[in-house]
């Protein structure tokens, strides 16, 4: 990196001590060991037990359980983290293999408590749930029992989870360390995959264009690897859900979200008949650019008077502000990712890329994973991940079991977090062409987050279904279902060339989370409608979130928002974000048309 393109964040790194010493530390093997001595203690105490418990004595083994949870869940995260700030060195990655084969050996030996609870006779567990012993763990127990139909003796739990290591498992983790390691050579210079995708960002057409076929070169070389690992995941979630009896492939995921098919399928269905809004934008961005055709790497072109840089002190006080804008608290909370240390913030070789909040456990606190370079839509990152992190921090008091939400509502705060700083920075601009550029960016990014995420979710299930329908797929089917997929987002309003077809291929919530893509557009139209009941409400509005954040996952989705006016059982829902965003398609029109 240059000195011109110094942001000040090079030396953000996080300190994961308060996780433990380092990989050396003894705590680490120590805490593996009494993790195993407890489970094999639970097993000695409950087995064959857990259906006659009375209300009070399950309380207590869950307690037990959820003690376990935590020291397990602190030894993962630190190996996790320890690995991802840098993915090709040996001993990183040999830890967190070990870490995850103990991991898997602890789950097995503890499949026999969750499969007593969810095989319960419901007599029991209607007492169960209705007694205040156990009115902490209410919810945690009812989605355990959600999952019975599907769960399978103890014998095959155990074997599946076993072979997961050298499964699923292994195949994440081998695509992380093959991206993580893969460099792309633009204009003499080699640069990881984030910093080559971050040049679409820039002023310069030419060299978004240059930046767009050095991806495409670099996802072709790695294009029989990729296709491998895609047709070996697939494979693997068709098994799992036949062996399981799950009706689709996304069925396993939207009750781990624990909601109805029917809610989903209506969000898909209200976003893909509004992809209109997405070619009517388009066409406007390509008149503000002067260009004839507008190409996909065109897309994400800055307006002149918005393409600036941001440093990292300046950053931290733009979002800090706007939380406090908007609760003190807030604020406060956020700040502490800055003073202590929570965040590892430059990009550098062999650094996982994108950006994450980690939750770790509920007796430590998140760690934030960003690769910021000071454009725009890195402040934006920085805002989103905060909101994770206040968000995860927040719901700690909801213990182990409970603090961690189903992603339908995690990407709640981080996307309410990105609408605090955007207005807070509109508010402050008086420039017509500076607000443009600023709402053009907002439109961008909340297109990227409802729209697109709606069309990836398209096109998994064109792959998964093909997958199961039409066997082994070639490199060239998976590209022509993405583009199938994503020209019907776009219309004629983006030229998509064939280049574009192989850019599937990095996205790592295919390999890692099956189906994870719909939750963010669940997140971006959910916000909408909050966002828009703050502007009305005003008042306790913010308490009433704050309360809601700290409610973590103890709670049905629907449940937990429900207080702030909100009702996602509502088929229509959906529609009234997405006329928010065509509203933001008008206000740029207007913009344009006075400036």
């Amino acid at each position: 990196m240059t000195t011109a393109n110094l942001t000040g964040a090079e030396e953000i790194t996080w300190n994961l001590a308060d996780l433990y010493a380092g990989m050396d530390d003894p705590q680490l093997d120590a805490d593996l060991d009494a993790a195993d001595a407890e489970a094999d203690a639970l097993d000695r105490d409950y087995r064959g037990r857990i259906a006659g418990l009375s209300a009070a004595e399950l309380a207590a083994l869950i307690g037990r359980f959820e003690a376990l949870q935590e020291r397990a869940g602190r030894i993962g995260s630190f190996a996790s983290l320890n690995w991802t700030g840098n993915t090709q060195d040996p001993a990183r990655g040999a830890l967190l293999q070990r870490v995850t084969e103990r991991g898997s050996q602890l789950g097995q030996k503890l499949v026999f408590l969750e499969l007593e609870l969810a095989n319960a006779p419901d007599a029991a567990a209607a007492a169960w749930l209705a007694d205040p012993a156990l009115a902490r763990y209410r919810h945690w127990l009812e989605v355990v029992r959600l999952f019975r139909p599907h769960l399978l003796s103890e014998a095959e739990e155990k074997i599946l989870d076993e072979k997961s290591v050298t499964g699923r498992s292994a195949w994440d983790r081998f695509f992380d360390e093959t991206h993580g390691a893969a460099r792309y050579e633009l204009d003499g210079e080699k640069l990881t995959r984030d910093q080559a995708l971050n040049r679409l960002y820039a002023g310069d057409r030419e060299l978004r264009r240059r930046a767009a076929a050095t991806v495409t070169a670099g996802l072709k070389e790695l294009a029989r690897t990729n296709t491998y690992i895609f047709n070996t995941i697939l494979a693997d979630k068709a098994s799992d859900d036949r062996l399981r009896k799950y009706p689709s492939w996304i069925s396993a995921r939207n009750l781990s979200n624990q909601v109805a098919d029917r809610t989903v399928d209506a969000l898909i269905g209200a976003v893909t008949s509004r992809y209109d809004i997405v070619a009517r934008y388009y066409r406007l961005k390509r008149r503000l650019l002067g260009l004839d055709e507008l190409f996909e790497y065109d897309r994400y072109a800055p307006l002149p008077a918005a393409d600036r840089r941001y440093s990292w002190d300046e950053s931290r006080r733009i979002v800090l502000d706007a939380y406090d804008q908007f609760h003190p608290r807030m604020a406060e909370v956020a700040s502490w990712f800055f003073d202590r240390r929570w965040i590892d913030a430059p990009p550098r070789p062999g650094k996982l890329g994108g950006a994450f909040s980690h939750g770790t456990v509920p007796s430590v606190h998140p760690y934030i994973l960003l690769n910021f370079e000071g454009r725009p839509r890195d402040v934006m990152t920085l805002a989103h991940e905060l909101g994770h992190g206040v968000h995860q921090k927040l719901a700690g008091v909801q213990g182990a079991l409970q603090a961690h939400t189903p992603l339908t509502t995690a990407e709640t705060a981080s996307v309410f977090g990105e609408m605090l700083v955007f207005q807070a920075l509109m508010a402050q601009e008086t420039d017509p062409q500076v607000r443009l550029g600023m709402l053009t960016s907002k439109i961008e990014d909340s297109f990227a987050t409802a729209f697109r995420q709606i069309s990836m979710n398209r096109f998994e299930d064109a792959i998964h279904t093909a997958r199961r329908t039409e066997g082994e797929l070639a490199t060239e089917r998976i590209s022509e279902l993405w583009l199938e997929t994503q020209r019907a987002m776009f219309g004629d309003s983006v030229t998509l060339s064939e280049d574009y077809g192989l850019w599937w291929s990095y996205i790592p919530h295919f390999i890692g989370t099956p189906g994870y893509v719909y939750a963010y557009a669940f997140g971006e139209l959910l916000v909408l409608a909050l966002y828009a009941r703050y502007r009305q409400a005003g008042g306790n509005f913010a308490e009433q979130y704050l309360a809601m954040l700290a409610r973590g996952g103890s709670d049905w989705p629907h449940a937990i928002v429900t207080p702030l006016g909100v009702d996602l059982t509502d088929p229509t829902f959906w529609h009234g974000g997405l006329s928010i965003l065509a509203d933001l398609v008008t206000e740029a029109e207007e913009l344009a048309a006075a400036a």
